[in-house]
């Protein structure tokens, strides 16, 4: 995932048992298939280069089980580790907080959540018949990249959509080195997981 032409539009497959989406670039070019494994109780997410998926570009996986602080590490085609997306415990469960390590063990970027607000509202008013059907409109919260020095990087971004199905990647500021696919990965399992969340 070099070289990518932003904005970026994650969009789910509605309709399927699979928790899948596409990845497409300001060209609508597919950059990217995600599909995550059923019934699984460890994460293992496939990421495709095409929607035909016939070429495994790179994979995610958790690892440990069910750890409340679980970091899932983010693979090339050949199985090495490029680098880690780690949940932020206690940290994670009022706003989302997670950490991009690279390689090496170290960390690189955070992912936050722009407003936690969102996310609650969108849960209380999500049981009320009715107007509930409606908050994919209503409430879409927003996700910043920032580096170490705190200066943002890129933004994801839940569009207004019934069931949560439509996400856009923003670039801010140029992406330092070789990241994007630290990043991009990153982004794409942390759309898996909060999306799970509510």
């Amino acid at each position: 995932m070099k070289d990518l032409k932003f904005p970026l539009q994650f969009s789910f497959h509605i309709g399927t048992l699979a928790n899948d989406f596409t990845a497409k670039d300001a060209n609508g070019k597919t950059v990217a298939f995600v599909k995550q494994k059923m019934f699984k109780l460890k994460e293992a997410i496939t990421i495709y280069s095409d929607s035909n998926k016939t070429n495994v570009a790179y994979t995610i996986a958790a690892n440990q089980w069910l750890d409340f602080s679980a970091a899932y590490a983010l693979k090339d085609a050949d199985g090495s580790i490029i680098g880690k997306i780690a949940r932020k415990g206690w940290a994670s469960i009022w706003k989302a907080n997670y950490e991009i390590i690279d390689q090496h063990d170290k960390i690189q970027y955070h992912i936050k959540e722009n407003n936690a607000w969102v996310k609650v509202l969108d849960s209380i008013l999500g049981e009320i018949p009715v107007l509930g059907f409606f908050t994919g409109y209503l409430f879409n919260p927003t996700y910043n990249v920032t580096n170490l020095r705190g200066e943002i990087i890129v933004k994801l971004k839940k569009e207004p959509s019934f069931f949560g199905k439509e996400f856009k990647v923003e670039l801010v500021k140029p992406i330092d080195n070789d990241d994007d696919d630290r990043i991009m990965l990153s982004l794409m399992m942390l759309v898996l997981l909060e999306r799970r969340r509510g």
